[in-house]
């Protein structure tokens, strides 16, 4: 290993070039790593009356639109409407909120986000998640 004038040390040619690249891709994971596996930060819908909208559609097994989290102010009142076409339970985890939905149909959950922090919501019998709510 040898230095350079400006005191910098290199040694094999490409060497410092590698380093940086997977610098570059550690830290693009990483980045990429905040949050949940797969989701969009979004702000809901605000209504007229100031209510934050959520809205969710489940169909083919997936989510429309892919997992997304949403960003809701703490004291706002949050309204979450689910369309489903599978028969379930829609719950909001840590606020234990539940609405039964049937089979291409729509159930709204409505509750006061008076609690911080992040909460899954998920089709219960199937254990498949619907979206995240980040409260704060």
């Amino acid at each position: 290993m040898r230095t350079r004038g400006n005191g910098t040390i290199f040694g094999s040619r490409g060497r410092g070039r590698g380093l940086l690249a997977a610098t570059l891709v550690a830290a693009a994971l990483a980045l990429g790593g905040c949050g949940a596996a797969g989701t969009a930060r979004l702000a809901p819908a605000v209504t007229a009356d100031g209510v934050q909208r959520v809205e969710v559609a489940f169909a083919g097994g997936v989510v429309t639109g892919g997992l997304r989290r949403y960003a809701v102010p703490l004291g706002s009142t949050v309204e979450l409407v689910v369309a489903s076409d599978v028969a379930d339970e829609v719950h909001v985890h840590g606020y234990d909120r539940l609405s039964y939905v049937t089979a291409g149909a729509t159930t709204s959950v409505r509750f006061v986000a008076d609690l911080p922090g992040v909460f899954d919501v998920e089709l219960e019998q199937r254990g498949l998640p619907l979206t995240q709510l980040e409260i704060a």
